[in-house]
């Protein structure tokens, strides 16, 4: 009795050393194929750009095309839904916006659980917003812009690219800090928020550094400050909301995830070969043009962001009480 428990304890070990030894030969050979990477957003768009420089950087290394499939819709839950769906092999990744952490509170109802079906495998990027106003707008500087807002309570327009983007929960974020009641025009999308801004139809908008820029240097738009903890290297004099607000933070991160289940090795090689492109120059360089900084980091360090975005924005979007347009 005690031989063949022996025997069945050492066929059991050979086959977990086996299936161990299968999965590092998997991850050594991937990819054998070409991956495919679904992004929630049309082409063109800065999440758009990001994929596909992460996306040229990943065929180069590892020897696959990397093929960007865009998928917009619904705040991204298309593509969300795509990749949750996809077998957990490897071959099919996600572009994981902020909106990913948004929609687990603006929809009431989806067909996923974003924490529990997606893997996380690794931060790519942080891209600030900036608070603009029309530059014929009488505030200068934020203390200005929240005492006027206070004396006029109601009568400021605050644009947004949608309900529950980023540019409209940031401004929302702005509002529960300052104690400001703004009224919140949604558009769709960021060109005919920032047209009726330029027009003066609104006062005020949380923008992308790629729709603003140009026209800050045009001075046809005036920055009040910048949402993310630190500076906009491109605009170093531009304060940040925080310095007003103690804690204001409010950005547009980028990183890539796969479905739940993806074998870690192939993660953790896949996290490795990300992190190696974000320390490359031209990399930098090309996120620093769309104004952002590279985040970097391991599956757990993605994850933790994730968690803590999700809490953070289901507070504000229940606190503005937004609903999907």
């Amino acid at each position: 009795m005690k031989l063949l428990r022996r025997k069945f304890l050492h066929l059991a070990a050979g086959a977990a050393a086996l299936s161990a030894v299968s999965r590092i030969a998997r991850a050594q050979t991937y990819p054998t194929r070409p991956v495919r990477l679904i992004v929630g957003a049309p082409p063109g768009t800065t999440t758009d750009t990001v994929m596909r420089l992460i996306g040229h950087w990943l065929a180069e290394r590892l020897g696959q095309p990397f093929v960007v499939e865009n998928r917009p819709g619904a705040g991204s839950n298309i593509a969300v839904e795509v990749v949750v769906r996809s077998p957990p092999d490897g071959y099919t990744l996600l572009l994981v916006p902020t909106s990913s952490a948004i929609n687990a509170t603006l929809y009431e109802k989806l067909n996923f659980n974003f924490i529990r079906d997606i893997a996380p495998v690794g931060s790519v990027a942080r891209v600030p917003l900036i608070m603009v106003v029309n530059s014929s707008f009488p505030a200068k500087t934020v203390p200005e812009f929240i005492a006027y807002s206070k004396a006029n309570p109601g009568k400021i327009n605050m644009a947004s690219a949608g309900n529950g983007t980023a540019p409209h929960v940031a401004g929302e974020l702005f509002k529960m800090m300052a104690g400001v009641n703004m009224l919140h025009v949604p558009y769709r999308g960021d060109a005919p928020a920032v047209t009726d801004l330029l027009g003066g139809q609104v006062q005020v908008y949380f923008a992308t550094t790629a729709i603003s820029i140009e026209h800050i240097k045009a001075g046809k738009l005036r920055p009040l400050a910048v949402t993310t903890a630190t500076p906009l290297e491109m605009l170093p004099e531009i304060p940040t909301v925080g310095d007003f607000l103690p804690g204001y933070e409010a950005s547009v991160w980028l990183g890539v995830g796969a479905p739940k289940n993806t074998p870690a090795e192939i993660i953790d090689k896949l996290n490795k070969e990300i992190n190696a492109g974000l320390a490359d120059a031209k990399i930098k360089s090309h996120f620093a043009d769309l104004g952002g900084g590279v985040l970097g980091g391991s599956p757990t360090d993605f994850g933790k962001l994730i968690s803590e975005e999700t809490d953070k924005w289901g507070k504000v979007v229940k606190f503005s009480g937004a609903r999907p347009d």
